[in-house]
């Protein structure tokens, strides 16, 4: 009997480190993926928020962003409690900021300079302070023992990163997926104030990809890019069978503010049909309609690409006047009827009145007909992502002519991205009001052996490596 008192100790010891230890990494496991998606999610919310196009912080709205109860630290601790470690809510998530390439210390953002604005970087530490544990309990019986529970923690870094501004003045490619075959040229309606057909700036610097107008739109003069909103047109003759180019190609409309584009590479992406009573996805019958309503992963814009790079063309045998935007668009955005002056189940960048600016910062409520609200996320509900945030490339006009008669593909130089918030669509202009959330440039001096920043967004976000 006293050989098997004797064994059981070994047998439950060993137990415990077969059982308890593997328990242990399993939460340990769970804080990770509890600090990586809140990591995430942190990153995400300020790189839809503008921050990056705002890096001197102008209009002093970072603290609502990324300080102790801003939004990204909000959606940060949420996620971390929505991932339960060892069965239950983390003890302890803690959301700290810090400038790209130095170690996150700052609760509140606000005051970390404008080296911030340029990759902003934050870090998620999530504790679960007291794990049970069953067969190591044993050890709590010998002298100074106490090991009747333990705990696990983790830390995640992510990065919002902004080629326009980034890595040392070397040049930086950027190749975000998905994006719309909505081509608009380097001219920004809304700058300066009142700008006429010709006499309106750039949105980013050709030669450097620097923002040219940073910080949040405001009406006064030296207002930002940040939160312009304006229509963008189609380039194209009505009655053409492919797109054959209206006058003055590539420059903005004044009044009120309108951009024309021109349709670009496609080939053919089915969006998934929405449940939307009225939905006209069942309408695109044209490679470029699928494309802007669905995600075309196989179709690459990489700016900064020389002129010579296949997928960087327009495709004027396409003619978006048809009704083509105005379906795929409402597609998209689950936009059931076509109106850009009353909201009809697609999602809103809070509750303004569409035909003005939004308030920033922004914050995304999901509409009436999103998908989420079918698995239980009520509508009007403040969430991080939306399909209305969408990608446009951003191609340099005077480096290439585009004929304004002929069908087929013609090359552009891609230099920067344009990420924009859809309103709604019009069917009575065919146009697509959007809301400017991000610009990033590259400038054309990039070239092949640039190093590529590769994402979802003109603005990556990434899981990074302890600074």
């Amino acid at each position: 009997m006293a050989l098997v008192a004797i064994s059981m100790v070994a047998i439950i010891s060993f137990a415990a480190l077969a059982i308890d230890l593997g328990t242990l990494y399993e939460a340990k496991s769970e804080a990770q993926r509890s600090a990586d998606a809140a990591a995430l999610t942190a990153a995400q919310v300020i790189s839809v928020s503008g921050i990056t196009g705002d890096p001197s912080n102008s209009d002093a709205n970072w603290a609502s962003i990324c300080g102790a109860s801003g939004t990204a630290t909000l959606a940060a601790q949420t996620v971390a409690n929505q991932n339960l470690v060892g069965g239950n809510v983390p003890s302890t998530v803690t959301v700290l900021y810090g400038a790209g390439g130095t170690t996150p210390s700052l609760s509140d953002c606000s005051g970390a300079g404008s080296n911030f604005g340029i990759n902003p970087t934050v870090s998620v530490y999530v504790q679960q302070a007291t794990l049970p544990t069953f067969f190591a309990r044993v050890f709590s019986l010998m002298q100074g023992g106490t090991s009747k529970n333990s705990g696990v923690s983790a830390t995640a870094y992510a990065e919002a990163f902004n080629t326009s501004d980034s890595n040392n003045g070397v040049p930086t490619s950027v190749q975000p997926r998905c994006v719309k075959p909505i081509i608009i040229p380097n001219n920004d309606p809304r700058h300066p104030v009142g700008c006429t057909v010709g006499s309106c700036t750039n949105f980013v610097t050709v030669a450097t990809g620097q923002i040219m107008w940073p910080g949040m739109y405001t009406g006064a003069p030296a207002q930002g890019v940040i939160g312009e909103r304006f229509t963008l047109l189609p380039d194209c003759n009505p009655t053409a069978s492919g797109c054959v180019l209206l006058p003055a190609i590539g420059q903005p409309k004044a009044s009120p503010p309108n951009l024309y584009y021109v349709p670009g590479a496609a080939s053919g992406v089915s969006p998934v049909a929405l449940p939307t009573a009225g939905s006209t996805c069942g309408d695109l019958d044209t490679s470029w309609a699928q494309d802007v309503a669905g995600c075309d992963e196989s179709t690459v814009y990489q700016c900064g690409v020389p002129v010579t790079q296949s997928t960087n063309f327009v495709n004027l045998s396409e003619n978006p006047t048809k009704g083509d935007a105005q379906n795929a668009v409402q597609c998209l955005i689950n936009q059931s009827a076509s109106t850009t002056t009353g909201v009809s189940g697609q999602d809103t960048l809070g509750t303004y009145s569409l035909g003005t600016p939004p308030t920033y910062p922004f914050q995304i409520l999901a509409g009436t007909a999103n998908p989420l609200t079918s698995a239980g996320i009520a509508s009007n509900s403040v969430i991080t992502t939306s399909s209305s945030i969408v990608s446009l490339p951003i191609y340099d006009q005077n480096a290439t002519t585009i004929p304004s008669t002929g069908i087929g593909a013609v090359n552009v130089s891609i230099i920067g991205f344009l990420q924009v918030f859809i309103n709604g669509a019009d069917s009575t202009s065919n146009g697509i009001d959007v809301t400017v959330l991000n610009v990033t440039g590259c400038g054309n001096t990039a070239t092949s052996s640039t190093p590529v920043a590769k994402g979802t967004s003109p603005v990556p976000v990434r899981l990074i490596s302890p600074p």
